[in-house]
């Protein structure tokens, strides 16, 4: 019993280590370059990584979370500008438009704010970030279960990134719950980059970072 329980556990873990390869890759890729807000170096650009907003326009717990820590960013001297990156056309609703609102309702100059209206995922927030917004170095802020991939991600495609964990606002069963989601959206990380995926919606160089960020 006790062998046929040792080679269960080891044909377990046999099967397990090609399946944790894709999530090993964006923990040891983000190693390092993540940080809690107190602790973020200073950038020129915050990209906020957007989600679900409620059905009132109001962004969700978990986005309200991301936006006050990139508030608190710009408060504190640490970005000038923030990306709003998320899909304008959602399931829940416009998303970028409920987070520049949300920023603003926060003392957030609405001229430090830039939406990208098709960061459909955290993949074509990032390339968007770097092809259209001309961004190279940036602070990425979202939470604790899903900063390692987008830094990851960004990284990879050549942005100077740093997470920045936010707040959540929300139950720990939420965490733990969004944390294996993340450990699977790992595997279509790696498998984008390997393929080099295009963004899903291409747009010409857009100079609105570049213009808020040399505003007084």
């Amino acid at each position: 019993m006790r062998r046929r329980l040792l080679r269960a556990l080891l044909v377990l873990v046999i099967l397990l280590l090609p399946a944790s390869a894709p999530w090993a890759w964006t923990t040891l890729a983000a190693r390092g370059h993540v940080a809690d807000a107190g602790d973020a170096p200073a950038a020129g650009v915050a990209i906020v990584l957007g989600t679900e907003v409620t059905v009132a326009g109001q962004p969700s717990p978990r986005l309200a979370g991301r936006l006050e820590t990139a508030a608190g960013l710009v408060k504190d001297g640490k970005a000038r500008v923030v990306l709003v990156s998320g899909d304008s056309r959602g399931g829940s609703g416009d998303e970028p438009a409920a987070m520049a609102a949300y920023l603003a309702g926060l003392g957030v100059d609405p001229a430090r704010i830039v939406r990208d209206p098709y960061g459909l995922d955290t993949y074509d927030t990032c390339i968007r970030a770097r092809d259209v917004y001309g961004v190279k170095q940036a602070l990425v802020v979202t939470q604790s279960y899903h900063v390692s991939r987008a830094v990851a991600l960004c990284r990879h495609l050549g942005i100077d990134a740093t997470g920045v964990v936010a707040r959540c606002h929300c139950p720990a069963s939420l965490l733990v719950s969004k944390s294996v989601r993340d450990y699977f959206a790992s595997g279509k990380a790696v498998w984008d980059v390997v393929r080099g995926r295009p963004p899903a919606v291409t747009s010409p160089p857009d100079p609105a970072v570049e213009n808020a960020l040399r505003a007084p």
